[in-house]
């Protein structure tokens, strides 16, 4: 019997593979909705249409975990302690106060208090986890070695948080930029990052992104488990209005099949990619 909470999407595969996308969902819980200033600014720095970006990777064989709820609620990649992931730099909270842009959530008084967050940790943080951890068991148990692929995305532009044009892939292996990979066996990742320079489309190994959560959290190379995050630039699969042109009539605007075409022929070489890896190391 599934006893799964609506919200929570999960699709079984075989591979040893594991996309995760804790970002994809806009929904706000009744309770919660009119805390904030707007239910648009509560969805907008949704990672938009990703998990339809992917749409492919249920074909290849791989499970696949999703969550429904706006990360505005909670941030399934974020430190459940609070600690920062990015010490010194801009960045939104395991239950943010502000969006990207810097911009307040909540209406006065309506933002969360640390009872609130215990309880939105229980309710949404720990079923995700628990069914992402069980996924991994279940196909550790199988094959021996794991990828988990963390996929995300953002918009280009985001003075608030980096400066200038993001580029289209931001491949995170939580490691300091240049040196070896932490998060997964670096003959995974100069695979990655290769399928993506020769995409011809810009690309950066642990810049401003260099892995969530997730990825640090449930890597265990030694243990046959390799992770790493994809943060995409939304300008690869949809269209993009200014910073200064972003308000609730033009954002989002539809994933374009024709133009994320290119993207995606990307993304599925990446994903296979992996699902070599894991196959050939647990063969191994």
């Amino acid at each position: 019997m599934n006893t799964r909470p609506d919200w929570l999407q999960v699709h079984e595969g075989d591979a040893p593979l594991i996309v995760s996308f804790p970002h994809t969902g806009s929904d706000l819980p009744e309770d919660l909705a009119s805390r904030f200033v707007s239910p648009w600014l509560a969805r907008r720095d949704a990672d938009w249409w990703v998990h339809d970006l992917y749409e492919f990777a249920r074909g290849m064989g791989a499970t696949t975990v999703r969550s429904a709820i706006s990360r505005s609620v909670i941030d399934l990649n974020r430190d459940p302690s609070g600690v920062s992931l990015y010490p010194g730099q801009n960045t939104t909270g395991l239950c943010p106060l502000t969006t990207f842009d810097n911009q307040p959530l909540y209406r006065p008084g309506m933002a969360p208090d640390e009872a609130e967050i215990a309880r939105r940790c229980d309710t949404y943080f720990a079923p995700y986890h628990d069914a992402l951890a069980a996924q991994i068991a279940r196909l550790r148990q199988r094959h021996g070695t794991v990828v988990v692929y963390d996929a995300h995305s953002i918009r280009s532009r985001i003075p608030h948080l980096f400066d200038g044009e993001l580029p289209q892939f931001n491949l995170g292996t939580a490691g300091p930029s240049g040196a070896p990979d932490t998060s997964c066996d670096n003959a995974l990742s100069d695979v990655v990052e290769n399928l993506c320079r020769i995409s011809g489309m810009p690309q950066v190994r642990n810049g401003r992104f260099k892995g969530g959560w997730i990825t640090r959290h449930y890597s265990d190379i030694p243990g046959g488990v390799h992770s790493l995050q994809m943060e995409l630039a939304c300008r690869g699969y949809m269209s993009e209005p200014a910073p200064d042109q972003l308000d609730e009539h033009s954002w989002p605007t539809p994933l374009d099949p024709d133009h994320a075409a290119h993207l995606r022929r990307t993304l599925a070489q990446v994903l296979t990619a992996c699902l070599d890896f894991a196959t050939n190391r647990s063969a191994a």
